[in-house]
């Protein structure tokens, strides 16, 4: 029996959707988990454990892809991926992390630095 190939993958990796999972369980689990035993640490909020579980899914699918194209020097998909993954990360973020208020611009003549 032939077996055909596999394009595009390496032999052991997952899909997309299967890496998103896993960066997103292990986030998860680690956002819910750390500092519980702190004395007077609350528990995080359900919204947060959910944005970190989101951000990392994306930044480690993101991060498989751009490891499998650099494995195969494809430099204009390693790029791509690393810039869709900072803007799922970026989109997550202000997505389920809204600002309070709206930035406000500093006046021309005040000085950043003070």
């Amino acid at each position: 029996m032939k077996r055909g190939k596999r394009r595009g993958k390496v032999r052991g990796s997952g899909t997309l959707a299967a890496d998103f999972t896993r960066g997103m369980v292990a986030t998860g689990l680690l956002t819910a988990v750390q500092d519980r035993w702190v004395t007077g640490a609350e528990p995080p909020a359900p919204r947060t454990i959910l944005r970190h579980g989101l951000q990392g899914g994306a930044a480690l699918a993101a991060a498989s892809v751009a490891a499998d194209a650099l494995r195969t020097r494809d430099y204009a998909r390693l790029a791509l991926a690393v810039a869709a993954g900072a803007a799922g990360v970026v989109m997550i973020e202000h997505l389920l992390n809204p600002a309070e208020e709206p930035p406000q611009e500093r006046p021309k003549n005040e000085d950043p630095h003070g």
